[in-house]
Order: structure tokens, then sequence, then C-alpha cells
């Protein structure tokens, strides 16, 4: 179907490095007949495609053939990292997936791992920096699973006290768990053992998140860690001093700075503001268990 290009919204690529000039320029004065534009039908925006459709202009076409694909506006950066797997480098392919682990948490690991061609260890890696976490998973099978079914056992073992002739469908059913986990808890409750293994509850504990009432501003905190001579005197705590120097931003300050960044670098900015961010929650969690560990 041909469609006119002035109709067409700019694609949510993939590619942190934006489109390849060189490859348009090829594209366009080639005698090759250019492919479909994947289009997605609701919202009008390229979803494969890109290169070609600026080739088109740069030929002068007013229209392009495009091909409609449907679905969730939502999905559409998931379509497109899809269709562009086969040429996307690992770094663009590990930027989709923290996107992805953002916008999708339920996502299991797997499913992200297909969607974005990487291995399913390595989202998970992934999920962990950038605390992509949900309650539920949905799988490639599109099955809605609980990533930890504590409170799920706990229910069924008291559904197994309350109705003990009760069929292991039935309460796997209402309890929201699998028959099998719903017969392991009958087993441990027989057995005199808590419904939930010590693993599952560990898990759990992990899990609550920690409350901050209060964060203050770099111009507070920094004064204050510059006068401690125990960072001051020593050489990790010199660098640590010039790392928080150099990257301490205050809360509105970016706002300036956003605007006055040029279109083509706003994706390559974002994306190393977030994997910056990403460094320093880890180095956060891992001081915080410090702390914890510690003052046991």
């Amino acid at each position: 179907m041909l469609v006119d290009i002035n109709v067409l919204q700019p694609a949510d690529s993939p590619r942190l490095g934006g489109c390849s000039e060189e490859f348009v320029r090829s594209l366009a004065s080639s005698d090759a007949e250019l492919a479909p534009i994947v289009v997605h039908r609701g919202t009008m925006k390229v979803v494969d495609g890109t290169h070609r459709l600026r080739a088109a202009v740069l030929r002068g076409c007013r229209a392009v053939e495009v091909s409609y694909i449907d679905g969730p506006a939502e999905d559409v950066f998931v379509q497109s990292v899809s269709l562009n797997l086969a040429t996307l480098p690992t770094a663009d392919r590990e930027a989709a997936a923290r996107r992805l682990l953002r916008s999708h948490p339920q996502w299991s690991d797997r499913a992200i791992a297909a969607a974005t061609g990487l291995a399913a260890k390595s989202v998970g890696v992934l999920r962990r920096a950038v605390g992509g976490r949900s309650a539920h998973r949905v799988g490639r099978d599109g099955k809605v699973r609980p990533v930890n079914s504590a409170a799920g056992r706990r229910l069924a073992g008291q559904m197994i006290l309350a109705r003990p002739d009760a069929s292991l469908r039935d309460i796997a059913r209402a309890a929201g768990v699998s028959p099998g986990t719903v017969r392991d808890v009958r087993q441990r409750l027989s057995a005199g053992l808590d419904p939930v293994p010590e693993r599952m509850q560990v898990a759990e504990r992990a899990e609550v998140p920690v409350v901050r009432t209060e964060v203050r501003e770099p111009g507070v905190t920094l004064p204050i860690l510059r006068r401690d001579p125990s960072l001051r005197f020593n050489e990790h705590g010199r660098l640590l001093l010039r790392w928080l120097e150099a990257h301490a931003v205050s809360s509105g300050e970016w706002a300036a700075v956003v605007d006055g960044v040029p279109s083509h670098c706003r994706e390559l900015v974002a994306d190393m503001a977030r994997g910056c961010a990403e460094v320093w929650a880890e180095m956060a969690e891992a001081l915080e268990q410090e702390s914890r560990r510690t003052a046991v």
C-alpha cells in the first residue's frame, strides 16, 4: 500500500548510533527497489525501514510502499528490536533489554532474551542492575507465574488445613500456584514443616524495598564529605570524592542541559546516563549491604 511520506512518524529506533548516512546515500543512489517500510498502524510509527525511508526522500519520492503491523502501542519498540536483530550490535541489544526491563518488568528473562537476541542469563544480570522487578512474570508461552510463590504456598497451606479433601487442582487454581506446588506444600505440612522453604523466605525478605524518606542535595552532602579526614587522607577516599564532584547533579539542573542536547545525540546521552545511574545504583546497594553487615 502506498502511503504519503509526510504522515509517517519517526521510528523509535533501537540503534544507539542512529541512521548510517553512508548507507542511506548508497541506497538512494542504487537502482534497487526498496522493500516496503514496516509501520505500526495505530501510531503510524516506522517500526523497520528508517534507512529505506530516508533513501526514498533523497530519491524525491512523495509516497512509499508500506506494510502494516498491529498491536499495542507500548510494544512498538519491541517489534522494532525484533525486526532488526540481525543487524543490531550487542551494545544496542543490551540497551534494548534494559529498556524492556523498565517498560515490561513482568516479562520473564527468557521472553526479553527472545526479543533482544541475548542469553536469558545476560538478561538476568541486567535485571539485577536495572531493578526491573515485578511480583509476576509473563513467560514466552504467555502464562503468568509468580516470581516468588511464598504467598501462594501459604494460602495453599491454609486451604489444605481447612479443606483436606480438596483436590490438588482446585487448591492450585484458588491459590494461584501449580498442582505440583500444592503437592509439595501438602507433603511439607505432613512432615511438620513450614509450607514455604527457607530459601524462598530469604528471597522474600530480600525483595522488601528500602523506603527512603529523604535524599540530600549534592550541595549539602559534598561539603560534609570533603571535610572528612578519613576520605581526604585516603587514596580511595580521594578518588571517590573526585567521582562525586564530577558526577553530582542537583535536582532540576539537568533540565537546561536536556534542551541543549542535539537530537541526533539524545539516545546516546540517555543510554550513557542510564548506564552511569545503574553503576552508581550498584555501588549504593553494595555500600548499604556492607553497612547492614557491619551493623550486625
